[in-house]
């Protein structure tokens, strides 16, 4: 080892979600989408009924005027799904839902309407999720008075559900 080199520290692991994530963006901008964001979180957003049965395809965004003002957000997209004719019927009557959740992952009003193609869909095997183990009473005592500030009831039982997972994982990994 040369004397330069002595002094050099070794590179960061990177994970790979960062990698992967570089790497598809560019394919997923051509489709419209600005992040591989709403692909790779496709089944959290919209739930498990639509998760595997239906995939996003594309945004297609209006034309904006040249001359806008940039304190006026852009008009909403039109994401461009695909599903089997059945799950479509059903799609079509829950699609101001599925907008709400889209629009709610994104922050704001980026979905207008949802264009929904009949076309097959590779059915992904669901993952099974590692049944997590319940917590005792100490620990769920404790996070009942973590949360007890909380008002709004959804968003406690929100948190109540999210927290009970992270303690199970982590006392998981722990062990």
């Amino acid at each position: 080892m040369t004397k330069a080199n002595a002094h050099r520290k070794p590179p960061e692991a990177k994970q790979l979600a960062d990698l992967v994530g570089r790497a598809m963006t560019p394919a997923c901008r051509k489709r419209g989408f600005a992040s591989v964001d709403i692909v790779a979180a496709w089944g959290d957003i919209v739930g498990e009924r639509y998760g595997t049965r239906v995939q996003p395809d594309k945004l297609v965004w209006p034309r904006q005027p040249e001359l806008t003002d940039p304190e006026t957000p852009p008009q909403p997209a039109t994401l461009v799904v695909h599903t089997d004719g059945a799950t479509a019927l059903m799609l079509s009557h829950e699609s101001a839902q599925m907008i709400e959740r889209i629009n709610t992952f994104y922050g704001w009003a980026a979905i207008g309407r949802i264009k929904i193609l009949q076309k097959p869909v590779a059915v992904k095997a669901a993952a099974e999720r590692k049944q997590l183990r319940s917590l005792t009473d100490k620990e769920e005592k404790k996070l009942d008075a973590q949360l007890e500030g909380v008002q709004n009831t959804r968003l406690r039982e929100a948190l109540k559900k999210l927290g009970a997972q992270v303690i199970a994982k982590h006392d998981d990994a722990a062990a």
